[in-house]
């Protein structure tokens, strides 16, 4: 067995037994997306944002009520997934990233106050050597969620990109993933996909991408602008986050949710 397998042996908490099933009522159940709707935040230099057109809302001719709506949106927005191909030629497109990447045990790295003193702030090696003394040594294949608590400032379009220049992507201010904190979980742990409840895995100063750059190359996807990650305890969540399966997409909206023990 590859240790690609190895998250989803994590899966079989979900079955009391194999007869029995799937029993949610043993885990609590935590949606770490936000909304989409008029007021979701985008890359500063997103040509558009989201639209919801109505094409029938009200009374058929037949006197039943019926609605239905078009939606457009870019790929990168909202709580969305990055799939390899973004940052990586060659790279795995939205449809092709394997579901042992998506659908996994979870760990949560809670640099909080480091980022409220610095918005600027990255993940250190340091941070990851101190949450691995305390919980121990980050398993392959496992989903790591950066909690920096910006999540707060969602809507706040200053507050969250640190900037609201509009078209304008270089004086932004938010925490992030430091490269070499990006390389030793990607390349020495070997973990599943790199996930963060603020606009990007690169800081907001970032004009490189090196986050991104690193984790692209070995088919590590990563999920942005999480939110509810004060929810999640620090190791034990099994995390699904399913992205809209677009054919050779860059990225795609997200639905992530995680399932807590009781």
């Amino acid at each position: 067995m590859s240790h690609r397998a190895l998250p989803l042996l994590g899966l079989a908490v979900l079955s009391c037994s194999r007869s029995a099933g799937l029993d949610l009522s043993r885990y609590e159940l935590v949606d770490l997306s936000h909304s989409y709707s008029a007021g979701t935040l985008y890359w500063p230099t997103s040509p558009s944002a989201f639209t919801l057109i109505p094409l029938h809302v009200g009374p058929t001719p037949a006197g039943f009520f019926y609605s239905a709506y078009a939606f457009a949106t870019p790929e990168h927005g909202g709580t969305h997934l990055d799939a390899p191909v973004h940052f990586h030629e060659g790279g795995a497109s939205a449809e092709r990233i394997p579901l042992d990447r998506l659908i996994a045990k979870a760990v949560v790295l809670d640099v909080r106050d480091s980022a409220a003193a610095n918005p600027d702030y990255q993940l250190t090696v340091a941070d990851v050597e101190r949450f691995e003394a305390e919980h121990g040594r980050i398993a392959p294949g496992t989903l790591v969620l950066l909690r920096t608590g910006w999540s707060a400032h969602w809507g706040n379009r200053r507050a969250y990109f640190g900037d609201d220049t509009p078209n304008d992507a270089s004086k932004l201010h938010f925490p992030g993933y430091g490269p070499d904190a990006a390389r030793l979980l990607v390349e020495q742990r070997q973990v599943g996909a790199l996930g963060v409840d603020s606009p990007s895995v690169d800081y907001g100063p970032s004009q490189d991408f090196l986050v991104h750059r690193i984790g692209a190359p070995r088919g590590v996807p990563n999920f942005e602008n999480l939110t509810g990650l004060d929810r999640l305890p620090p190791t034990g969540a099994t995390v699904f986050a399913l992205p809209m399966k677009i054919e050779g997409g860059s990225g795609a909206p997200l639905r992530v949710v995680a399932l807590v023990g009781r």
